[in-house]
């Protein structure tokens, strides 16, 4: 009898402790969330998936042989505490990711007024009027020629031609490139008129080509050194809107500044706000040669830092 009172009280003590111990089912449906979650950072983070981005495998050390005595803590306990850890640093990581995301579309909505504040500048500096919805264009007034006089037709007057430049350069085996060349060479012979059409015609044929970034700023600078800021301003904007990663697209909107510096009267603010763009957009990027001159263009146009 006094056996089984014994054995009795044992029980009761041993099955105290485990009823209250955190359940390892429990602690693993905590682990398979964690899992999935972190997962969906990571396609979040690094949507290709490419495995650069993740360690490898590290293999564990072998087990110390175990020493007597009692642990120090529950195991089971202390894989909860790191649970929860790992719970706290996940949603952080959450929240920091949505903060990125939503600086991000600012900086698209700021890019995106930009250009068209730009562009509307740059069509009121040409004379460009603004169109009206629904209008339509008024008719030229035709005055009718003297009495006596038969009306004499204007003769059309066809576009110069692309000038055939006899370049002592080898020929590249690259159409493409050779155009653009050809049109280099005439840009640094100052011969603008030629280098201007050449340049137009490379464009209009080879849109793609590797040059196309390179084709559309020395057609910028051509107009720009020809006398003619206005259009260099619409060239140089245009080739930054439609190849923003082209590699002339941060040269192109420090001359754009130049450009509109250029004009009579200056537009001294309206620079300053392209340079400051060309810092926003290109300022860890861009050549070193390249920042001096922007930092001495500012101080040109007087910008406030």
């Amino acid at each position: 009898m006094r056996f089984a009172i014994t054995a009795a009280l044992l029980l009761a003590t041993t099955a105290a402790p485990l009823a209250a111990a955190p359940q390892p089912a429990d602690v693993g449906q905590r682990v398979d969330k964690l899992e999935r979650e972190m997962r969906a950072v990571q396609r979040k983070v690094f949507p290709g998936g490419n495995q650069q981005y993740f360690e490898p495998e590290i293999a564990p050390q072998p087990a110390a042989p175990a020493t007597g005595g009692v642990p120090a803590s529950n195991p089971l306990a202390d894989l909860t505490t790191r649970v929860s850890s790992l719970e706290q640093e996940l949603a952080r990581l959450t929240g920091q990711i949505e903060q990125n995301s939503f600086k991000i579309r600012q900086i698209e909505e700021q890019m995106s007024r930009f250009k068209g504040d730009a562009e509307f500048r740059l069509n009121a500096l040409e004379g460009n009027p603004t169109a009206k919805p629904g209008g339509s264009a008024a008719a030229p007034v035709l005055t009718p020629p003297a009495p006596g006089r038969p009306a004499q037709p204007a003769p059309e007057v066809a576009p110069p031609p692309p000038a055939a430049v006899a370049s002592s350069r080898p020929a590249s085996g690259d159409a493409g490139e050779d155009a653009y060349l050809a049109g280099y060479d005439l840009w640094a012979a100052k011969k603008y008129p030629e280098a201007e059409s050449t340049l137009r015609a490379f464009i209009a044929k080879y849109p793609d080509h590797k040059r196309a970034s390179f084709a559309r700023n020395l057609l910028g600078r051509t107009l720009l050194d020809s006398g003619q800021p206005a259009k260099a301003a619409q060239t140089f904007l245009e080739n930054y809107k439609k190849l923003p990663r082209g590699e002339r697209a941060p040269d192109s909107l420090y001359y754009l500044g130049q450009s509109l510096m250029a004009l009579k009267p200056p537009k001294p603010s309206e620079a300053c706000e392209v340079y400051r763009e060309l810092d926003d957009v290109y300022g860890t990027t861009i050549a070193a040669a390249l920042k001096d001159r922007v930092t001495k263009a500012r101080a040109d146009a007087k910008c406030k830092s």
